[in-house]
């Protein structure tokens, strides 16, 4: 599959005005096509069921650097599998991805990929952590929503419980950032580590939650049980 067949494919799909509305909820000075997510769905699982590994890395290459708005996103679902091998390629794509990150919803998308190279080999963690020391926003905050996995699981190994501790070191390490996005990165995380494990997100609100945003701090707390 070409470039070209894959712009094709999601023109296709266009939805007439829903542009627009689009371009005005992200704010974001980029070109908008107009697809609803369903149809981006169902698109990208025909191609990853039809492409080989290496040409689904390819195409994803090509359409990220496409800057369209939904091409962003249907590379990112492309990668978007828990089982892939070889999965190098795929995790150095991602990896490349985040310094272009200028939006939530793109980034999203390709932390969800990112989620299931990290979570298929969680030595790439120490990839990530660099990722703390950004002057790039938009990486730091992925850092944490690639994470999230580790918010989820119910009864973590010790190995798991190792990288817990380790990625809220990372968080502890953003709470003096007033930046609204990474503040809620922070919340975040939180919340959702609140639902499996509420003893370590009140050690962290008890140690950090006053330098906490009163909004982020609310939102980390939600959760937990009364």
């Amino acid at each position: 599959m070409t470039l070209e067949d894959a712009l094709a494919a999601l023109r296709a799909r266009i939805q007439e005005g829903r542009a627009e509305g689009m371009a005005k909820y992200h704010k974001y000075p980029r070109e908008y096509l107009g697809i609803a997510n369903p149809d981006l769905n169902d698109l990208t699982k025909e191609w990853r069921n039809a492409l080989d590994v290496e040409t689904r890395v390819r195409l994803a290459s090509e359409l990220w650097h496409t800057d369209i708005f939904e091409a962003r996103l249907a590379a990112s679902k492309l990668l978007t599998q828990a089982r892939i091998r070889p999965d190098e390629g795929v995790w150095e794509l991602i990896k490349g991805w985040t310094p272009d990150f200028d939006s939530w919803a793109i980034a999203d998308h390709a932390c969800m990929a990112g989620q299931k190279r990290l979570t298929a080999d969680p030595s790439r963690l120490d990839d990530v952590e660099a990722w703390t020391k950004s002057d790039h926003m938009w990486t730091r905050r992925a850092a944490l929503v690639i994470t999230l996995p580790w918010t989820k699981q119910n009864n973590p190994k010790p190995e798991d419980l190792e990288a817990r501790d380790r990625i809220l070191g990372w968080a502890a390490s953003y709470v003096s950032d007033q930046t609204w996005f990474i503040q809620k990165s922070v919340s975040w995380w939180l919340r959702d580590l609140s639902k499996h494990d509420a003893p370590r997100v009140i050690a962290f609100l008890e140690k950090h939650g006053d330098q906490m945003k009163p909004f982020a701090r609310k939102d980390a707390a939600r959760k937990l049980p009364r």
